[in-house]
Order: C-alpha cells, then sequence, then structure tokens
C-alpha cells in the first residue's frame, strides 16, 4: 500500500518499504507498506506436485467450483511458517474443519481460499496502520487468472476486486521506471493512462457472513501457530 512521501512505521508488523524514488522527474521519494505471505500460488503447486489433486494449477478453480464452499474446511498452508501480520516461525501447515463427507473438492476450495484470507489479514493492518479506508483492490499476477478466488477476495474485503488487462504489473513496472528515467515517459501521468481494467469483481457478502468466515479462518490460525515448538 502506497502511503505517499513520508514513512509509516508499522504498528501491526508490516515492513516499511520504499516504493519508488523518481528523481528530478518526480516528487522525491515515495514509501508503502509492504505484507509479506509466505505461501499463496505455492499453496496451489502443493497441491499440484505433492499432493496430485489437481494436474495444472489453472484445474484449481473448475475443481473447486465442484461445491458451492467449503464446508468449514480451512487450509493454513503455513509450511515455512506465517508471513504478515502473525510472523510465526513455528507455525506448520494445518487442515480444520473436515468431516466424513470433505472431499477432493473441498480442500482445493479450501487452499485457494488461503490466499484470499492471508491477503485480507494483511490489508486490514495496513488500514490499521494508516488510516486509509480501501475503497477497491487492484490485483496482478498469474493467480489472479482464477475467477473463483477473485471473487472470493471481494467478498471477504467487501470492495471491488479489480483485474487489469495486463497481469505481470511487477515486469511492467520496472520496464517504466526504466522509461522514466530514460526520458521515453514524460512522468507518472502518462504511465497511469495506459492502465486498463479487464474485469471487476464486485462482493456480494453481507456483513455477517464476512465474520463468520474471518472468525473460521481465526480460529484455524490460532490451532496452526507455534505448533512445531510444542
Amino acid at each position: 500500500m502506497k502511503t505517499g512521501d513520508k514513512p509509516i512505521f508499522s504498528k501491526s508488523r508490516l515492513l516499511t518499504t520504499l516504493a519508488w524514488d523518481l528523481g528530478k522527474n518526480g516528487n522525491g521519494p515515495q514509501y508503502a507498506l509492504e505484507g509479506s505471505i509466505f505461501m499463496g500460488g505455492a499453496t496451489i503447486q502443493w497441491l499440484r506436485d505433492e499432493m496430485r489433486l489437481i494436474s495444472t494449477s489453472a484445474e484449481s478453480e473448475k475443481v473447486a467450483q465442484q461445491v458451492p464452499d467449503s464446508e468449514g474446511v480451512y487450509l493454513v498452508p503455513a509450511f515455512t511458517g506465517l508471513g504478515a501480520p502473525w510472523w510465526d516461525m513455528y507455525a506448520r501447515g494445518t487442515i480444520v474443519g473436515m468431516t466424513r463427507g470433505t472431499g477432493r473438492a473441498h480442500i482445493v476450495r479450501a487452499a485457494l481460499e488461503a490466499i484470499a484470507y492471508q491477503s485480507y489479514d494483511v490489508l486490514q493492518a495496513m488500514q490499521a496502520d494508516t488510516g486509509m479506508t480501501l475503497k477497491s483492490l487492484k490485483v496482478d499476477g498469474g493467480a489472479t487468472a482464477n475467477n473463483l478466488l477473485m471473487q472470493f477476495q471481494a467478498n471477504l474485503l467487501g470492495v471491488p476486486v479489480i483485474r487489469p488487462r495486463s497481469v505481470e504489473t511487477t515486469a511492467m513496472g520496472c520496464a517504466y521506471l526504466a522509461g522514466i528515467h530514460t526520458g521515453y515517459f514524460d512522468g507518472t501521468k502518462e504511465i497511469s493512462e495506459n492502465w486498463k481494467a479487464s474485469k471487476t469483481f464486485r462482493p456480494t457478502f453481507t456483513n455477517e457472513e464476512i465474520n463468520q468466515h474471518i472468525t473460521g479462518w481465526h480460529r484455524a490460525v490460532e490451532r496452526a501457530s507455534a505448533w512445531a515448538s510444542k
């Protein structure tokens, strides 16, 4: 989350970082808050490569859509501990809430939802640190191709999630910075005009549904917490 020309030091254990500095072409250094999630898309790779529940990452959406919800199953992908805002190096991966009726689709769906839950926790921490209210979330990266994940993220946050036409925003950002430095672009205004939305996912959950999902997630995180130190 970009915080402007003054660094904000997090009380929620997020990282304060330099977003960019355009030098003579800009208004000085611009800062951001960063939340590191250890297992996002890598969780889906684990389903594919280790558990063999899916054959491709893209298949996760099709499989997860075979059930209307996870039926109370939560997967906490703390395979290497938990990142922001928990920072628990002793947490370990956990699946809770399973019943005799739990199947492959529920676990795949819970894995996808875990990405959204972790993002929710980071974004809540960012809002608490900055006093800013999230009005929408712009996303990028390979996982954003998953419509089910993007819709669930919008539902949890209660704000629109906007996917751009080009999801490789990180690479484009590097190219844009180089373009500004060499004089190919005049500044950020010209770059911002190049950005185009591909699809907007609008939230459908009620506040009660959001609270129910988040309460379950945090209960699952509590059970995964400090597992390796016991």
